[in-house]
């Protein structure tokens, strides 16, 4: 049995009178593709800050690498390092491309201008973006400020392989896409899990189906502060927990509670 990479055991977070998480317990392994799932405000997105070392979690324990975790990523004790892919691309308007994507190791590295460039210009080609890097981001369609932010998440030192992620987490990353967009980046999503460049082992929370079906190895249903169901991609379509039912056939009936 392979190690656990990350364990949240028994954890809880609330924001003011409501809680969000309520004794939630995810083991996730190195190399595996989770996708967490679920109604909106359930608190998919607040597990993935909890994963990242950026929320602080009012009861239980995160483990990492088999080590309880001590305080958040911001007090420099981190051992997990993780990459973000934001919704929105979070990609800096005043910067180029270039310095977006370049952006870590411009500021924490000491090779050379010349150097980030060339490796700058290695993770655009692995997503499909060449001769873009003197671009700005109000230059680029939405489809391809996310493939500009995935190939900033996997920029990495050469001379630090330390600081190659462990973990990529996306917060719906083909949120607001047309469905060939969406498509470049479900197949980018998995080429960057199989390439030696990329990183085999992602958290991604996604509501598209598209998406859920595949780009998931694993796939597990937040709903109510607690995991209802977990499985297989395989096993959507022949599960009879009503949750996940309801959800995958948008339908209004149902266990799920309707938003006002």
């Amino acid at each position: 049995m392979a190690e656990p990479l990350i364990e949240l055991r028994g954890v809880c977070k609330s924001f003011g009178r409501r809680r969000i998480l309520d004794q939630v317990d995810l083991t996730l392994y190195r190399g595996e593709a989770l996708v967490i799932i679920g109604p909106s405000g359930t608190g998919k997105s607040t597990i993935l800050r909890v994963i990242a070392g950026l929320l602080p979690i009012d009861g239980g324990e995160v483990w990492v690498k088999n080590q309880p975790r001590r305080g958040l990523v911001e007090d420099g004790q981190e051992s997990l390092r993780v990459a973000l892919v934001f919704q929105q691309s979070a990609l800096f308007d005043s910067l180029t491309v270039g310095e977006n994507v370049g952006f870590y190791l411009y500021e924490h590295s000491r090779l050379p201008r010349e150097k980030i460039r060339e490796l700058v210009a290695e993770k655009l080609a692995l997503v499909g973006l060449q001769d873009i890097s003197d671009y700005y981001p109000a230059q680029l369609s939405g489809g391809m400020r996310k493939r500009v932010s995935f190939a900033r998440a996997i920029m990495s030192n050469p001379e630090n392989p330390e600081d190659n992620p462990d973990i990529i987490l996306y917060d719906e990353p083909t949120a607001g896409l047309d469905p060939i967009a969406s498509t470049v980046i479900e197949d980018l999503v998995r080429r960057l899990r199989s390439s030696p460049q990329g990183c085999d082992t992602y958290v991604m929370v996604s509501h598209q189906e598209s998406t859920i079906r595949r780009t998931a190895q694993r796939v597990v249903f937040l709903y109510d502060g607690q995991i209802q169901w977990q499985g297989a991609a395989a096993e959507i379509d022949s599960t009879d927990n009503p949750l996940v039912r309801q959800f995958f056939e948008a339908r209004t009936e149902g266990p799920i509670r309707l938003l006002d």
